[in-house]
């Protein structure tokens, strides 16, 4: 059985329902999955309750964006409390930031000469939050470029021509409310952050002293030589082991759910591992 513990749908910017994407896992043959969407756990009851008719165990998680040392990064929360009201209240300023930056984006496309709207974004997004890709993907669909990967290179990626940047909280602060919504903090593909090795290394011992719990050793990009490196940090500084697809659908052509040979093949005993380092939710729920 395959395990996959980096995933989105519809409610950030993958294009498969929490449903669909638990129907496809369990087509697949995976028994562990996490949806980690963008900042939000709204997805994440549908995820479950569709997990629980199919046998498929769903981690309740998100993917959030930080910066450290003025390098951005994301981290993952495992087996968040998707109730907790510290957690959804803190998120809505990450959110906002979203819809603030999308219209920023928009604004500077529109003086490029290119016409696209926010009720357009919104009807391509259908449910949850809004974002680049939802912009990418209307890019194509005008003819402006020829496929995703061009426009961000064109226009969206940082230092194109439409970027704009938003608001993120440092990494220390994303760690502390992760533990607080009782879950688990892991540094999301850490090679992607364009750092050197030393520095990577002293960004974790920071990140390790200020409680993040683990690293995405397993992840699709990642060579044997990076996943080989990453394990001697996580024993330097005694950190669980992680992986996943990072799969979002058709936003990301060529992405797959985890399979035996495709870089992130994460065993059951190390989401077993992972979920030792589990904090106590704290209970802050809504009144009934």
């Amino acid at each position: 059985m395959a395990v996959d513990l980096h995933t989105h749908s519809t409610f950030s910017d993958g294009t498969l329902t929490p449903t669909a994407l638990v129907d496809l896992a369990a087509s697949q043959g995976v028994s562990i999955l996490a949806l980690t969407d963008h900042d939000t756990v709204e997805g994440v009851p549908e995820a479950l309750e569709r997990g629980r008719q199919l046998g498929v165990e769903v981690v309740s998680g998100l993917e959030i964006g930080c910066i450290h040392r003025g390098v951005s990064y994301h981290i993952l929360g495992y087996w968040i409390d998707h109730h907790n009201v510290e957690l959804r209240s803190w998120l809505r300023k990450l959110q906002q930031g979203r819809r603030e930056r999308n219209r920023k984006i928009l604004q500077r496309l529109q003086g490029l000469g290119i016409d696209i709207d926010e009720g357009e974004v919104q009807q391509v997004s259908g449910c949850g939050q809004t974002g680049r890709p939802h912009i990418a993907r209307l890019l194509v669909h005008k003819g402006v470029v020829a496929d995703l990967d061009q426009a961000f290179r064109r226009y969206l990626r940082k230092g194109a021509a439409a970027w704009a940047s938003r608001f993120v909280y440092s990494a220390e602060e994303t760690i502390a409310m992760i533990h607080l919504a009782g879950g688990v903090a892991v540094l999301a593909h850490p090679l992607q952050g364009g750092i050197s090795p030393a520095q990577l290394n002293g960004c974790i011992g920071e990140l390790a002293t200020a409680g993040l719990d683990g690293l995405e050793l397993y992840y699709p990009s990642h060579t044997k030589k990076g996943r080989r490196r990453l394990h001697r940090i996580a024993l330097q500084y005694d950190l669980a082991l992680s992986g996943g697809s990072d799969f979002h659908g058709d936003n990301r052509p060529g992405t797959r759910l985890c399979r035996v040979g495709n870089g992130c093949e994460v065993s059951e005993e190390l989401v077993s591992l992972l979920g030792r380092r589990r904090f106590p939710p704290a209970v802050h729920r809504p009144a009934a």
